[in-house]
């Protein structure tokens, strides 16, 4: 498919953070764009204020006729769809080419030089810095995040078209539909069960997506992933090693061992050695694509992270609140561990949402072990997103595992009487569905108490 012959981009969904960064990039680029979703956010507001028209009822009498000439119109479709949307049912139906949007995101990067970011943690930070770095190098790039970036207050870097920095999402196998230059896999934790059915079809489509390279591709895996690869990791023999690390006022200071030299005092500024270890292998990324390795660390300093990312809410001598997007058993220790290494001796509370009933399932003793490590615990009912709800799986059940002492269930009429209860140092809400929206309420009335 020829995306110069297409004049109008359609999105169903156009509001999912990877779906409104190809909506920005197709606008850039002169296409005429719209969209539906089924509610209005922060992000749909965003896309309004760049004149893309956007409407929240499901009706195929709110398409523009614009919209409607399938030799001119490209539908684009995340998999959250459900098959009974009418106005997906519709395109399918009256001859339109009709795509998720991994596909047209395999479509715009297979005449670039691309950089793709696996794993089931860590993409989006990874992406955003390996973004950032080569941005700030003056490599003529475009980069899909999965976030919205801090440096750039959005989900896409536009600086050319040359380079393609993008995320290469695991869910649904739509990583199968890129042919990267430069992979790196930051981890192959069991998720999206539901997808796979056992995390060993999960491992085996890993291995598939590394055969997705360009010939002569270079890959880079995290030391102790069971793939052959340039190495990265912390304080251990890989390829590249971060070595001598050291936090002075809230930064990590560091050195970097390449395959050639020695890269001395680095500095980054996101908490947590799992941000730590996402910033090396995009710095690997960026020495082995050619960046001179002098620019690397200025670019690297300035780096200010993803919202959503260990996001400073509140930070005080008295009252710290962070807000995480963590929603695996592995990221919340990840947020655990991040916590502890910059606020030793702090108590800490932490305020969790369940992302779907099928990896609450999944991962309910996982979940009730990293969960239990937090000295306070706030529990919200389960955010379902896609899904029915499975029987006996509910956030009661899910605190019935946890071993913690000090631990609630809540809704979100009741979080903020709760928090204010508490006796924490350290405020965390923590969760992939809709806790963010809770985020600046619990933020004002901190600070109406303070």
């Amino acid at each position: 498919m020829n995306l110069n012959n297409i004049y109008n981009i359609y999105f169903i969904g156009i509001g999912g953070i990877g779906m409104s960064a190809l909506a920005r990039y197709f606008k850039a680029n002169g296409k005429c764009v719209a969209g539906y979703d089924k509610t209005k956010t922060d992000i749909t507001d965003s896309l309004v204020d760049l004149d893309i028209a956007i409407h929240f009822e499901d009706s195929v009498a709110n398409l523009d006729n614009r919209f409607l000439n399938p030799e001119t119109t490209l539908v684009v479709y995340t998999p959250a769809v459900p098959k009974s949307h009418m106005e997906l049912t519709y395109f399918k139906n009256n001859g339109f080419t009709v795509l998720k949007r991994s596909q047209v995101l395999g479509l715009i990067t297979q005449n670039t030089f691309c950089l793709a970011v696996a794993g089931t943690h860590g993409k989006t930070t990874t992406t955003s810095i390996l973004g950032h770095l080569l941005h700030e190098c003056n490599v003529p790039l475009t980069a899909f995040l999965g976030g919205i970036s801090e440096n750039y207050n959005s989900n896409l870097i536009l600086n050319g078209t040359e380079v393609s920095v993008v995320e290469a999402d695991e869910f649904d196998r739509s990583f199968l539909t890129l042919h990267p230059d430069m992979a790196c896999i930051t981890s192959m934790d069991a998720d999206h069960l539901d997808i796979y059915g056992d995390a060993s079809a999960l491992i085996a489509s890993f291995k598939d997506f590394t055969k997705q390279l360009k010939p002569n591709g270079k890959l880079f895996v995290k030391n102790g992933l069971p793939l052959k690869g340039i190495t990265y990791g912390i304080e251990d023999d890989a390829d590249y090693a971060a070595q001598n690390i050291t936090i002075e006022n809230g930064t990590y200071v560091f050195d970097v061992k390449t395959p050639k030299t020695v890269l001395k005092n680095l500095q980054f500024n996101l908490p947590g050695r799992h941000n730590l270890s996402n910033a090396l292998v995009a710095l690997a990324m960026s020495v082995e694509y050619g960046v001179p390795i002098q620019q690397l660390a200025k670019a690297l300093a300035s780096y200010k992270g993803v919202k959503r990312r260990f996001t400073y809410q509140l930070k005080t001598d008295n009252l710290v609140f962070i807000d995480d997007y963590a929603h695996h058993p592995e990221e919340i220790n990840a947020v655990h561990q991040a916590v502890r290494e910059m606020y030793p001796n702090k108590k800490v509370l932490a305020i969790f949402q369940p992302h779907l009933f099928s990896r609450t399932q999944d991962f309910a003793q996982d979940f009730a072990k990293s969960l239990s490590q937090f000295d306070e615990l706030l529990l919200l009912d389960i955010y379902p997103a896609r899904e029915m709800p499975i029987e006996g799986v509910t956030s009661e059940w899910l605190l019935s595992l946890m071993t913690a002492k000090n631990k609630k269930l809540v809704t979100k009429d009741t979080l903020i009487e709760n928090i204010k209860k508490s006796t924490a140092d350290i405020i965390l809400t923590i969760g992939a569905g809709d806790i963010g929206a809770e985020v600046s309420k619990i933020k004002k009335a901190l600070q109406n108490e303070s």
